[in-house]
């Protein structure tokens, strides 16, 4: 099931354009692979994965797999122009961070293509549902550029699954507090 995480035939990732499919390009390496095998390769390097996507991220995956997929090929947070509903549940529930672009921003308008390091600030003390939170960009030219996003946590209780690393380690909590 993690090998078939993004290996929908009408993918389009732009940072291969003119494929369709499950591909990405590994950096520093700019070899195309599967995202699968890409995804691989990143976990022995211990390098921790950000999605970068469009409006209504998650439409037609809306099954709580679609998230667990995310979560298992090492993707750590999410950044989109807007999200489905219930896939942005869905990964709040797997301890995958939704983070969503405000307004006009986007992956275009940023000019990102993929080669880019992300660093998140403002996810220290007391996360709070909607926060703010800064996206450091830096580019391989060595320019930075700080972005604000929005934290797409939404209420109290998706604050205690993300802090506890998904909703099933926080009902496992739960259950040993009781015990």
């Amino acid at each position: 099931m993690t090998r078939g995480t993004f290996a929908n035939v009408r993918i389009k990732n732009l940072m291969v354009p003119g494929v369709e499919g499950g591909v990405t390009i590994h950096y520093p390496s700019a070899e195309q692979l599967s995202i699968y095998d890409a995804a691989v390769r990143y976990a022995r390097e211990t390098v921790p994965l950000v999605v970068i996507a469009g409006h209504e991220y998650g439409t037609g995956s809306s099954r709580d797999w679609a998230a667990k997929g995310t979560r298992l090929l090492g993707v750590k947070a999410v950044i989109a122009a807007s999200f489905e509903r219930i896939h942005r549940s869905n990964l709040v529930g797997m301890g995958v961070l939704p983070l969503q672009f405000q307004e006009a921003a986007n992956a275009q308008t940023l000019g990102l293509d993929g080669s880019e390091t992300f660093s998140l600030r403002g996810l220290t003390g007391e996360l709070q549902p909607r926060q703010e939170v800064m996206l450091q960009v830096r580019c391989k030219d060595g320019r930075q550029e700080d972005v604000p996003l929005i934290l797409r946590i939404d209420t109290p209780i998706e604050v205690d699954y993300y802090r506890h690393g998904g909703i099933l380690p926080f009902v496992l909590r739960q259950i040993l507090q009781q015990g």
